[in-house]
């Protein structure tokens, strides 16, 4: 049906009853496959660089290649939802996604697999953006706390049940199954969805923005890049990422130029802007991917490193945080819409116990440190998560008009995977080069004339002894170490506390989606 104005008119797709649960079903799962493999590859790597013959450098490329597809494809799915109708992209993404699954599991050599990885990765960025607007469109407006917080849980624990589920699959099968796993989720989503998901509007013919798409693809594919591979090559010491990171900038200022002043029908539209609690929700889905991506690259990697954790005990840490997310999301859904509560105080306020958590990490990381230590700094932060995501989402898109919900969407959680990508490549340079200027200060007080370090090195052989200067080298250098960790537990505290007060440019939610009407086929 068409509008007074002659254009295709937005039609009612709110769900009850058992059509709501499978609808919901279906955005679930497919949003938990492109948030699990995000990181369940990332600890069976070892064991697919061993298999496939690359080395520690060619291997992070099937890593690298999932998440530069994944980020370009992201804001261009409000687009492409326009244009192919959101059942048929949904459907298509998951079916996209899961093949590319088993041929990343059938791979036999990386080229193959980094190939897949691309493709998988390109499915997956028409998945989860897509599934929080759904979602938001599924529920009544009385009832879009309930949505959003079913989200949240996918969204949150999603990155944590994927270290875990990678840890269990590398310690008891092969590295296959990291893909596999996929292909039994993926059936039954894309089976729901075709069943039961339908169109808000009906597809478009739209013009295709060549000279936008190419500076988005090319601005973001290289940004990705030079985020992921940048503290492996030496940053700006390194020609390709120097190169790299100029053409970033060049694209990605030539494309805002592009699509705001110049092209006629802009793939993206980043008009959306113009609302500014969408812009500072960006800021905050910015500092929600540092936290919540950034720590799962940095925890495991001390867990399994100086505390000598398996990478299931690993994994087993990481989920502590997603237990609170479990328990009081329903809770914190509530609270942001039953009109009592500003959810900007919940916004806040998780956002603090999210810095509160970080600086607990911090002081409580030591070579002596074990699974409990963890515990209570963990379970804090993610109360405090619990309280941002939620709230989060209900005031960005309550601030919209219904058909700007999947623009916010895209726009959302690009910024939050933005985020992720920016905690890794800042984090473990951060770590790297505080590693090494605490081992600098550590040697720099190891002198044989200092009596402990005597009496250390006669007990192994003497001062000349070769076997007790490696073993006191190693103390030293796993104690500049886990200082390291600490460090970069503080240094995402502090970019919490800074971008905390973001939460005051949000406005309270309006709500609601409108009179209802016909739904479209």
């Amino acid at each position: 049906m068409q509008n007074r104005n002659g254009q295709s008119a937005r039609v009612d797709v709110v769900e009850y009853g058992m059509r709501r649960v499978f609808v919901t079903l279906a955005v679930i799962l497919a949003a938990l496959l492109e948030i699990v493999d995000t990181t369940i590859v990332n600890v069976a790597l070892p064991n697919i660089q061993g298999n496939v013959g690359a080395s520690q450098d060619e291997g992070t490329f099937i890593v690298t290649g999932y998440i530069v597809a994944n980020v370009v494809v992201i804001p261009l799915s409000p687009w492409l939802q326009l244009r192919f109708g959101r059942k048929q992209y949904f459907f298509t993404s998951i079916a996209v996604f899961t093949f590319a699954s088993v041929m990343c599991g059938l791979s036999q050599d990386l080229a193959t697999l980094v190939f897949w990885r691309i493709v998988q990765g390109a499915g997956g960025g028409g998945l989860l953006s897509q599934a929080q607007a759904i979602l938001r469109e599924t529920f009544p407006p009385n009832l879009q706390g309930a949505g959003q917080g079913i989200f949240a849980i996918g969204a949150i624990m999603g990155p944590t049940i994927g270290p875990f589920l990678g840890g269990v699959i590398t310690d008891n099968a092969s590295w296959q199954w990291c893909f596999f796993v996929n292909v039994p989720v993926g059936l039954l989503a894309a089976v729901l969805t075709l069943l039961f998901l339908r169109n808000p509007e009906k597809p478009k013919v739209l013009p295709v923005d060549g000279i936008g798409l190419t500076l988005l693809a090319v601005g973001l594919g290289s940004m990705q890049y030079v985020l992921d591979q940048g503290q492996e090559k030496d940053w700006f010491g390194n020609e390709l990422i120097l190169n790299l990171t100029i053409v970033a900038i060049v694209s990605l200022v030539g494309f805002v130029v592009w699509s705001l002043f110049i092209a006629k029908s802009p793939i993206v539209d980043l008009r959306v802007f113009r609302y500014r609690t969408v812009s500072a929700g960006c800021v905050l889905g910015l500092a929600l991917g540092i936290t919540l991506l950034g720590t799962l690259v940095t925890l495991p990697q001390y867990a399994q490193g100086p505390l000598g954790f398996t990478a299931t005990l690993s994994g087993e840490l990481i989920s502590l945080r997603a237990l609170p997310v479990l328990l009081f999301a329903p809770l914190s859904a509530r609270l942001a819409t039953g009109g009592k509560v500003d959810p900007r105080w919940q916004i806040g306020i998780g956002f603090f116990f999210i810095g509160v958590s970080n600086l607990m990490i911090a002081h409580v990381t030591t070579p002596g440190s074990d699974f409990g230590t963890f515990a209570v700094a963990l379970i804090i932060g993610g109360l405090g998560l619990s309280q941002v995501f939620v709230p989060l989402s209900i005031v960005v898109f309550g601030s919209v008009k219904p058909q700007d919900v999947p623009k916010a969407s895209a726009m959302f959680n690009l910024c939050r995977q933005l985020g992720g990508s920016l905690a890794t490549a800042l984090l473990i340079t951060l770590l790297d080069r505080s590693s090494a200027a605490h081992q600098t200060n550590i040697a720099s007080s190891i002198t044989v004339a200092r009596a402990p370090v005597t009496q250390y090195l006669d007990a192994r052989g003497g001062t000349q002894s070769p076997a007790g200067l490696g073993s006191l080298y190693a103390i030293v250098e796993n104690q500049a170490q886990v200082l390291g960790y600490a460090d970069t537990s503080t240094d995402a505290a502090i970019v919490t506390f800074l971008l905390l007060p973001a939460v005051f440019l949000l406005r309270r939610p309006k709500g609601g989606h409108g009179p209802p009407v016909a739904a479209a086929e």
